[in-house]
């Protein structure tokens, strides 16, 4: 069994940066596939950027790249999203997910979730 926690949501005004973390705990967490979704009230969980259990691959949602960036620290099965140029339609709330294989952007394709954190961008 996976366990994830997410940490580092906040208020932050436009143009601001946060740093999300994700702890996984679990033997078999360290090989699996990492990836952090959003989602906004009144839709649907969308995908964001995930990360190789090695991370030599990353994958980006259009609507972050070059603003946002995954990166993994093996030593501590921790994930962690730093956001930059943050806007106001970043406002979500953020989970951490893991998949057992693959490098996909659909929810199925990850089988553990974290409770998410929520980060709100004021304009």
């Amino acid at each position: 069994q996976v366990q994830l926690v997410e940490s580092g949501g906040g208020l932050v005004q436009a143009g601001g940066s946060l740093r999300l973390s994700c702890v996984g705990s679990g033997r078999t967490f360290s090989t699996y596939t990492k990836g952090w979704f959003r989602q906004a009230p009144g839709k649907e969980r969308e995908f964001v950027a995930a990360i190789t259990w090695r991370g030599a691959s990353t994958y980006y949602a259009d609507s972050v790249k070059g603003r946002f960036t995954i990166s993994r620290d093996g030593a501590k099965d921790t994930v962690s999203l730093q956001m930059n140029s943050l806007k106001p339609e970043d406002t979500a709330v953020y989970y951490c997910a893991a998949a057992r294989a693959g490098l996909g952007s659909g929810v199925s394709s990850y089988d553990y979730w974290g409770q998410g954190t929520q980060v709100t961008v004021s304009s």
